[in-house]
């Protein structure tokens, strides 16, 4: 069905996710540290990464930077249970998923078919005509300008610096204004995770992104909390 790579340094890990994802008809190549892993992935272009945070010679997350800036293979990362800085730091590289460590194998089999699937979807289908009509567009809200065509943001005339994930969570809520949404939502639609939880990830973007475009970010005027609910973006 599929090529996965899988790059975890633990050999029973390693071993139980290669014997299951084989079960489930896929081939699978395994390496047991990060310079191992990426120069496999290199060799043999698989159709999914699945890579550990915590590897020998090289980390997941170095791994993880440096495939996103040479492919577009999907990445699912393994973090320790309460590591928010790797959740969030993974994401913010290019990961498309992360599953937390202890899991149960049904739930790992589940989200690598998922990215697979979404995965030949996107492949299949190609961007769509409103996406490739957007994509030349500004969006608006007072002093603040986001350009979907050079991917930058202006406040004031003045350049702002932004992770892809905090352009992508700003340019989501810019264009969809005075709507509120869950942190499910938002999880979905900027990150494409279509599962519930770990949705602190959002709320840490969040606080990043007010800090860089509100004046003050403690009573913030556009990014705004709903509270029992999710955020609204007030233009």
């Amino acid at each position: 069905m599929a090529t996965v790579l899988v790059v975890e340094d633990d050999v029973t890990i390693r071993e139980t996710i290669a014997y299951n994802l084989q079960r489930d008809g896929h081939e699978v190549l395994s390496a047991e540290d990060g310079v191992a892993g990426l120069d496999l992935a290199r060799e043999r272009d698989p159709d999914l990464v699945v890579l550990d945070v915590m590897l020998p010679r090289m980390s997941g997350l170095d791994v993880c930077r440096i495939l996103r800036s040479e492919t577009p293979v999907p990445i699912l990362m393994l973090t320790a249970r309460d590591a928010e800085a790797d959740v969030v730091q993974g994401l913010d590289l290019g990961a498309d998923e992360y599953v937390t460590k202890p899991f149960s194998m049904r739930e790992l089999r589940a989200r690598i078919a998922s990215l697979l699937r979404r995965d030949r979807i996107s492949r299949d289908a190609g961007p769509s005509a409103p996406e490739r009509d957007g994509a030349s567009e500004s969006l608006t809200a007072g002093d603040l300008v986001l350009s979907a065509a050079s991917h930058e943001v202006t406040l004031r005339g003045v350049p702002i610096k932004l992770r892809p994930r905090e352009f992508a969570l700003l340019e989501f809520f810019m264009r969809n204004p005075s709507q509120v949404f869950s942190r499910d939502v938002i999880l979905e639609k900027v990150w494409g995770l279509s599962y519930p939880g770990e949705t602190r990830t959002v709320d840490v973007h969040v606080r990043w992104l007010r800090e860089k475009i509100e004046d003050d970010p403690s009573d913030p005027r556009h990014i705004q909390t709903v509270r029992s609910v999710g955020y609204k973006f007030q233009p």
